[in-house]
């Protein structure tokens, strides 16, 4: 009886060390979300003005003789953005698996997940910044005109609530015409070609950026969702342990009263 006490001793305390480090992991997600949501909105207003000039450009008929806009070479590339760290529920788990539909594609990892299962790449998507958008997006879109490879996606999770983060593809090049007949309402200078030439690699920087972002706001949801109910499993454990515990103490003094009396009697 006694080594059943101190078993479920031990245990209480391993269990109650775990509910310790989950709870602060969730704290750590909790004190990030509110900067990485502000940083995605931001993201997605940018992206969305963004995407409106270039709609009006795919619209016209002279951006069709584009290079962007057919594949100059074969092959696939994709950008996959996962998490610098794990327990954060099946989010890493998704990209990788949505990764293995494209068996063979040339992956560019971002984060150290992506980066541990991928080379090369870069080792952090938390830290990952505009500049380093910028420099990833010329050297894809001078690849994609030399003919290295016919198309180019990013893989990201979308954030759809704290509960729901999603992840998919976006193929960014080639550029496809727009579809619908929408007209162009602004006036472009010199013309509408040169001027989408020239915003492609920025458009393409913007929407990296913007993955990254949706994507970093995506890990640290799925960490506190995971946190929460990671710790709300263990505290039902330690529960479960001290209620037995409880019982066992109890049946181990009335077992020693038990012996006393019998002893007294004799």
């Amino acid at each position: 009886m006694g080594a059943d006490i101190k078993s479920l001793r031990t245990r209480i305390r391993s269990v109650d060390s775990t509910l310790h480090l989950t709870r602060a992991m969730g704290l750590v997600a909790s004190s990030k979300i509110r900067r990485a949501t502000q940083n995605m909105n931001k993201s997605r207003e940018y992206t969305a003005a963004m995407d409106e000039v270039m709609d009006q450009l795919r619209a016209a008929p002279e951006c069709a003789k584009s290079p962007y806009m057919a594949a100059r070479g074969a092959g696939t590339r994709l950008i996959v953005i996962a998490g610098d760290r794990g327990l954060a529920g099946g989010y890493n788990a998704n990209v990788f698996r949505l990764a293995a539909t494209e068996p063979d594609a040339l992956v560019i990892p971002i984060g150290k997940r992506a980066c541990d299962r991928f080379s090369g790449g870069f080792p952090s998507s938390e830290r990952f910044t505009g500049e380093d958008a910028r420099k990833l997006a010329e050297e894809q879109c001078s690849a994609f005109l030399a003919g290295e490879f016919g198309r180019l996606g990013i893989l990201y999770t979308r954030y759809q609530s704290m509960m729901t983060q999603v992840a998919e593809i976006k193929w960014v090049l080639p550029l496809t015409p727009e579809a619908g007949g929408k007209t162009v309402s602004a006036v472009f200078e010199p013309d509408e070609r040169t001027v989408l030439d020239a915003a492609v690699p920025t458009c393409v920087a913007g929407i990296l950026a913007a993955c990254v972002r949706e994507s970093f706001a995506s890990e640290v949801a799925a960490r506190r969702m995971a946190m929460d109910s990671a710790g709300k499993n263990a505290q039902d454990m330690i529960d479960r342990l001290q209620l037995q515990y409880n019982r066992a103490r109890q049946n181990s003094i009335t077992q020693e009263i038990t012996e006393i009396v019998a002893g007294s009697g004799l």
